[in-house]
């Protein structure tokens, strides 16, 4: 038993369409969108920036009218193709004025409707003609018509987009040949439509170039804006990554601390009241639960490769060995203390040990050769440190590293984390300076 396969008929009766009744009939959709939707359209022409290469170094007045220098342009090429429309002594001042000004029409009107002005600049034409009265005006585009049109299909390619520039460039070519084949059999008829196209392909070919290059630069431009804003934010991730690693750190440890002394409490009294001994349990028990929840939540900001260092975190007692390492790498480097030398809160002295770290690499990097100062002060309600180095000494033998400016960013993240305060800039002879306040809560003796 075979069976037979039935072509169903296409729904509602409808023809199938072919390849080539397809892209006429989108050729047809792009000519109506391009040219006669919304044609008498008000888009004036905005005025040219003042950050060019030229326009910056221009100062007060003369840089405010630069900025109209694109208006006058087109200004100057619609008296331009005035002047050659209405020079023809053979006709009457009044009609040279008239066919002056329908050359200049369509030019002053690119600058507020260019769709429009390319349609007047083709009814204007054979208008312009007919009021030339003389067998010696050019066929089908005189003097004055030929400029206004050229000008006019420029203006309008650079202020449209390229498929609007061909739109406009085929219509004038289709209007030049159906003249010659309608209207231009006699002898004295000497056609100048080949030349107008040949001009204005060159013209439109010129601007389509340009309109790319400038499209393209854009581009590159918005996409490197782009990638700065995503290098920028990926750098901020990475630093907070890594200061929840180490508070992970930090946190975890005294938690579990907590749950330790707790369990073992009990045994260090003698013959502990019930109650006693159910608090502690459940400190442990809160302790754990928190320590738990703790490493689930954190624990996502560790790298797959991360392990947790063996030692201590550093804090603001190992800030000796960090002087003297940075020494040995040719670092001049002092240190000034002040105020009474107290135990603060472990996520604090890391915080400084690190920016303090984080400051001197920074002189290291861009400053070789350079002496630094680190001040530490212990004061009411936080801590004060303040890193400051000399200028780059000249000459220098080493050459600044340019780095990948990820060290301020950091510290501000720590800084911000405390709820601190921290100013960075250069200073006055040249160096950089880094000034950074930490709060850090008063205990008072019932606390302790």
């Amino acid at each position: 038993m075979t069976e037979t396969t039935q072509k169903l008929p296409p729904v509602g009766g409808a023809k199938p369409r072919s390849p080539e009744f397809r892209l006429a009939a989108d050729a047809l959709r792009g000519l109506r969108q391009d040219l006669f939707h919304d044609a008498f359209a008000y888009r004036p022409l905005p005025r040219m920036g003042v950050d060019g290469r030229i326009s910056r170094r221009l100062r007060g007045r003369i840089r405010e009218y630069a900025t109209w220098t694109p208006h006058a342009l087109i200004a100057t090429a619609g008296l331009f193709s005035m002047l050659i429309a209405s020079d023809n002594g053979d006709r009457g001042a009044a009609i040279n004025l008239f066919v002056g000004v329908l050359s200049l029409a369509p030019v002053l009107l690119t600058m507020v409707r260019p769709t429009a002005a390319f349609w007047l600049s083709m009814a204007a034409t054979p208008v312009a003609y007919v009021l030339a009265n003389s067998q010696d005006t050019e066929w089908p585009w005189p003097a004055g018509s030929f400029a206004c049109h050229l000008v006019v299909l420029t203006v309008v390619a650079i202020r449209t987009r390229p498929r609007t520039a061909a739109w406009m460039w085929l219509l004038t070519a289709a209007y030049g040949l159906l003249s010659e084949s309608a209207l231009g059999g006699g002898h004295y008829f000497d056609s100048n439509t080949i030349d107008l196209l040949f001009v204005s392909a060159l013209a439109l070919l010129a601007v389509t170039v340009w309109q790319t290059r400038r499209a393209a630069v854009q581009e590159v431009t918005a996409q490197q804006t782009v990638t700065a804003h995503e290098r920028s934010r990926r750098t901020l991730l990475e630093e907070r990554t890594t200061i929840a690693r180490e508070l992970h750190d930090v946190v975890a440890h005294h938690m579990s601390v907590v749950a330790i002394q707790a369990e073992a409490a009990p045994y260090r009294v003698e013959n502990p009241p019930p109650e006693l001994e159910r608090a502690f349990v459940t400190i442990r028990e809160n302790a754990v639960a928190a320590l738990t929840e703790l490493r689930r939540v954190l624990g996502v900001v560790r790298a797959e490769d991360y392990e947790a260092p063996d030692a201590p975190q550093p804090t603001l007692a190992d800030l000796d060995a960090l002087l003297a390492n940075v020494r040995d790498a040719g670092l001049s480097v002092d240190k000034a203390l002040t105020g009474a030398v107290r135990e603060l809160p472990q996520g604090v002295e890391l915080s400084a040990y690190r920016i303090v770290q984080e400051a001197l690499s920074n002189t290291l990097r861009h400053a070789p050769g350079a002496s630094a100062r680190v001040e530490v002060s212990y004061v009411l309600g936080g801590l004060g440190l303040r890193i400051v180095n000399g200028p780059l000494p000249q000459p220098s033998l080493v050459k600044p590293s340019p780095g990948a400016g990820h060290g301020i960013t950091g510290m501000r993240e720590r800084v911000s984390m405390l709820n601190g305060e921290m100013t960075a800039g250069a200073t006055d002879d040249g160096g950089y300076e880094v000034a950074v306040f930490l709060p850090v809560p008063a205990m008072d003796e019932g606390d302790a």
